[in-house]
């Protein structure tokens, strides 16, 4: 399904690699449009984990950070799968396709994890695959999906596709390829079709981590604000690392946040941060990183907070470059 997807998406001039669309002919005029138009992306980055069978709910609710029993035929959340020490192993967008969960992760983390959360089936009934749906992207001020959303995370339906609305412009569109094909082609006289980096640089703004194989087991959820954008439950029962990560909001001192940054040069998941206070010692790491439509880089930095208050923080070494620090679309708490 995947491969008649990419056929398509390339009859319509995309130059695609390792399922990713670099671009439509142009990047740079495509990052410029991401800024204030109607942009349209295939979500090739990402993949879908389908987790089906009776105890499906109880299964994920057993693994995962957030509430499982708040998603429903409407309603998307954000939920990460920990370590026994807390760190995250990956996030995903979860919502329903009837009483089937959808877990979207990164490609490269996909089939890792399907085998991960495999081992903890045991005798539930319970599957978990790799689904065959088609992700897009919708994003711009008056872009329209196929079906009104609502308010922020709402998930909506029609017999052709699904919709989740993640900003107050963005969309994501869930579709079989059937209706894929005709639904993109519906949406192109709206939008303009653009690299899947767009994609990845409105997560960016909007403060929303991706954990990639650079990042595993780097970071507890509320480093990377996954407290701030509803993506962890403090009230639910035991999952992986839970007691590390509920110690850490009831009686710990959250040593390092994530902040949006810019650079003038580039960067990528995985890269260490330096300030003179830490004596030679890394003081955080870039989580994500993307292009800017400005030039350069636009990251999501995980950075101790004492550092990022007192010093200039610097990619690689001290005689790297400085980050250029931005504020974050929701406020982050004073610990």
């Amino acid at each position: 399904m995947q491969a008649e997807w990419q056929q398509f998406l390339a009859s319509q001039g995309a130059n695609i690699e390792d399922g990713r669309v670099l671009h439509f002919g142009d990047l740079r005029a495509e990052l410029a449009a991401a800024v204030g138009e109607n942009t349209l992306c295939s979500l090739g980055q990402f993949s879908i984990l389908r987790v089906s069978g009776e105890d499906a709910q109880t299964f994920l609710q057993n693994l995962l950070s957030n509430d499982i029993r708040e998603v429903s035929a409407s309603r998307a959340q954000h939920s990460s799968f920990n370590s026994a020490k807390g760190r995250m192993l990956a996030n995903f967008l979860v919502w329903m396709d009837g009483n089937d969960y959808l877990l979207m992760l990164p490609s490269s983390l996909s089939e890792m994890m399907r085998k991960k959360l495999s081992m903890y089936v045991l005798r539930s009934k319970v599957k978990i695959a790799l689904d065959d749906g088609i992700a897009i992207g919708l994003s711009g001020p008056t872009a329209k999906p196929p079906v009104d959303c609502g308010e922020l995370m709402c998930v909506a339906h029609t017999d052709l596709a699904g919709a989740i609305r993640l900003g107050e412009t963005r969309h994501m569109i869930y579709a079989s390829i059937e209706n894929a094909i005709p639904l993109w082609q519906s949406l192109a006289g709206q939008a303009k079709p653009v690299s899947s980096t767009c994609w990845d640089w409105f997560n960016i703004r909007a403060g929303i981590p991706v954990i990639l194989e650079q990042t595993q087991e780097e970071f507890v959820p509320q480093m990377v604000n996954f407290d701030l954008i509803g993506g962890i439950n403090f009230k639910k029962g035991c999952y992986p690392g839970q007691e590390i990560v509920a110690r850490m909001h009831y009686l710990g001192k959250l040593k390092r946040r994530m902040y949006l940054a810019h650079l003038e040069g580039s960067a990528k998941p995985g890269d260490h941060l330096y300030s003179e206070d830490m004596a030679g010692q890394s003081c955080g790491m870039i989580a994500n990183a993307a292009p800017s439509p400005s030039g350069g880089s636009d990251v999501l930095a995980v950075v101790q907070t004492a550092s990022r208050d007192a010093h200039p923080i610097h990619m690689d070494s001290m005689e790297g470059e400085a980050l250029q620090f931005e504020p974050l679309p929701y406020e982050l708490p004073k610990e």
